[in-house]
């Protein structure tokens, strides 16, 4: 385990020499895309199936074509995480939110309080139902598909809010149990 990284986990952090061609290209690729290496990586890395998957199903949900704008996706993720009280995601996909609605105030609005965001009737609407899914999704009914599609968004936009939800609940948890730490430059992206 590299000394270097050994603050960003609980769990040891492989060298990046050490990881399988496709996993290291593919940190090396973002690395050279940030100017930097996002921890989840380095941690997710030490185990190369399960971050093989994990990553395969990310973007999945958050780079494909969809009804949800990615600036929306990333409200998902943000709002939930901090529901989860989940810091990396909070602080990591909130810059990736800033960047994304090219607003400075936005994630630290949706981590405080969503329905106090300004943020559209659709917008908070689209948060209602992934908190539901997050947080109590065994009371997920009819009515919640009603309130979506009064203001546009259909089964399939209901089913990426979902998948969204669920998928990061399970990145949350980990997260919190690995002890993972955001990287500093994801404090100050998007917000000058």
């Amino acid at each position: 385990m590299s000394e270097k990284y050994s603050e960003i986990s609980r769990f040891s952090v492989p060298e990046l020499s050490e990881l399988p061609d496709d996993i290291r290209k593919r940190i090396e690729t973002v690395q050279e895309k940030s100017g930097f290496i996002p921890n989840v990586f380095l941690v997710l890395a030490r185990r190369p199936a399960e971050f093989r998957a994990f990553m395969d199903y990310h973007d999945a949900l958050m780079e494909k074509e969809s009804g949800l704008s990615k600036a929306e996706r990333e409200m998902i993720v943000v709002t939930t995480s901090a529901a989860n009280q989940c810091q990396y995601c909070v602080i990591a996909h909130g810059a990736i939110l800033r960047i994304r609605a090219k607003n400075p105030l936005i994630a630290d609005q949706l981590a405080t309080n969503y329905r106090k965001a300004d943020i559209t009737e659709r917008q908070r609407l689209m948060l209602d139902f992934a908190m539901k899914v997050s947080q109590t999704a065994y009371e997920v009914s009819e009515s919640d598909f009603e309130r979506l599609a009064a203001v546009g968004l259909d089964q399939e936009d209901a089913w990426d809010i979902a998948a969204i939800a669920a998928f990061f609940g399970m990145s949350n948890r980990m997260a919190n149990v690995q002890s993972m730490r955001a990287n500093r430059e994801f404090f100050t992206l998007g917000r000058g």
